[in-house]
């Protein structure tokens, strides 16, 4: 009797897991702890990510605060609204019809080919009204917007990744432009100082450098492979710097930018050079528009002096210190067109203008396409997420009509109809031209 307990009684202790110290049980335990660990380290990435967003975006808006205060420090503001209100109607209907065509050219840049005029404009729109308003992490929001908003449209995250980067680089390399050819022109008018002759070189040294490294990504594969592996190091040991993991795979992708560059540039790098250029000088018209409708006419400050202007503030933008470039573009803007003989009064007036059109206005007209996208994209879905239909969405659903009381009978496909519907996806996913081009 005591022989079977005792046998009993061992076998039992070899059969739980906490008798053996490297047992399932343990092991388990093991694992759950590291796990706990893991999740406990990602909440307090996330806590310090949020912490630092909120920090940049408070800092941003003190910014935006001490520059206006110094801005209209000393300024009469009852002269500035008495210059805004003296405008025409004809004059405000005139400016009105120039922001309007600012506005379309945004949608006439070809790199989103099989889009419709106005789908582009919401994009554009939506995008831009994010990146105006939102502190810090505006433009990333306009980013994911521009892949949402393309991706219910039939567009794959390649080629509009493809297209936000094409689209990127030619702005880039018109506000490199506009400065040296405004400061060509300069040259050409008037006697050339020191300061106006080092600014050229500093341009026309970004632009060749901007111009150069492209094609050279563009000209051989390997090349593009060799840049992707130096920037890919750049960005890791940055990277290291605040404590972010390094990046991998650059060489990839940017070998698959140029193959889907070269395939977008084909027969369209002039019309897209053509429409980018029309937009950015889209935009200084508006501006000098503005001047002349408040009364900053030519003897004071001439076109060729408010394109020097513009084309600095808008590479005093490269960097989004503020959302929008609120406040850093008025500061520059204000600055030295007073600086070029402008009044003081009447150059606030017209930068007031100018920005009210090409920035809060954008801002009502994205926050107004967002949500007619929204709209529709919730009256094109057919069942509600509550449904007991939507949860099995797939499922080949045929009615059995054989008595008043019947149930709807849902067929279940069958696993080797799953294996080779599975086989079938993945052979045309490959074979797709839309998802290679």
């Amino acid at each position: 009797m005591n022989g079977s307990t005792s046998s009993s009684s061992a076998r039992q202790r070899r059969s739980t897991p906490d008798a053996e110290p490297g047992g399932a049980g343990e092991v388990d335990r093991a694992s759950d702890a590291v796990a706990v660990r893991a999740d406990q380290r990602s909440a307090a990435a996330r806590l310090r990510s949020r912490a630092r967003l909120v920090v940049q975006g408070v800092l941003s808006l003190v910014l935006v605060a001490v520059i206006f205060r110094y801005l209209l420090g000393g300024i009469d503001l009852a002269e500035v609204w008495a210059e805004i209100a003296a405008m025409t109607p004809l004059e405000l209907a005139g400016l009105l019809a120039i922001v309007a065509w600012n506005l379309a050219t945004y949608a006439l840049v070809p790199v989103t080919a099989g889009l419709s005029f106005w789908r582009v404009m919401m994009v554009s729109q939506a995008a831009t009204a994010a990146a105006n308003t939102v502190p810090t992490v505006g433009p990333a929001i306009g980013t994911g917007l521009t892949y949402r908003m393309l991706g219910s449209w039939g567009y794959s995250r390649s080629r509009a990744t493809t297209a936000m980067l094409v689209s990127g680089v030619w702005n880039s390399l018109v506000k490199l432009s506009l400065p040296v050819l405004a400061l060509a022109l300069l040259a050409l008018q008037s006697s050339v100082s020191p300061r106006r002759i080092s600014a050229a070189l500093v341009g026309i040294t970004g632009l060749a450098a901007t111009i150069t490294v492209f094609a050279l990504l563009l000209r051989s594969q390997q090349l593009a492979h060799r840049f992707g592996l130096v920037g890919g190091r750049v960005a890791s040991r940055l990277l290291r710097l605040v404590r972010r993991p390094p990046v991998a795979g650059w060489e990839l992708a940017t070998a698959k930018f140029r193959a889907r560059t070269l395939a977008l540039l084909q027969g369209r790098w002039a019309p897209i050079t053509a429409a980018t250029l029309v937009s950015h000088l889209s935009l200084y018209l508006v501006l000098l528009v503005s001047l002349r409708q408040v009364g900053v006419g030519e003897a004071e400050v001439a076109w060729i002096q408010v394109l020097a202007v513009f084309a600095f503030a808008r590479l005093a933008t490269a960097v989004p210190f503020t959302p929008g470039g609120a406040g850093v573009v008025e500061a520059v803007l204000i600055a030295a067109l007073v600086t070029a003989g402008g009044d003081r009064e009447q150059v606030t007036a017209a930068v007031l203008v100018y920005r009210a059109l090409t920035w809060a206005l954008p801002i009502l007209l994205g926050m107004g396409c967002w949500l007619w996208w929204h709209q529709s994209q919730l009256r094109s879905q057919p069942r509600t997420a509550d449904s007991p239909q939507a949860a099995i969405p797939k499922a080949d659903m045929t009615p059995d009509t054989n008595g008043p009381n019947s149930q709807t009978q849902v067929s279940q496909p069958h696993p080797e109809q799953v294996l080779n519907l599975s086989h079938a996806m993945d052979q045309e996913r490959m074979t797709s031209p839309e998802e290679n081009r």
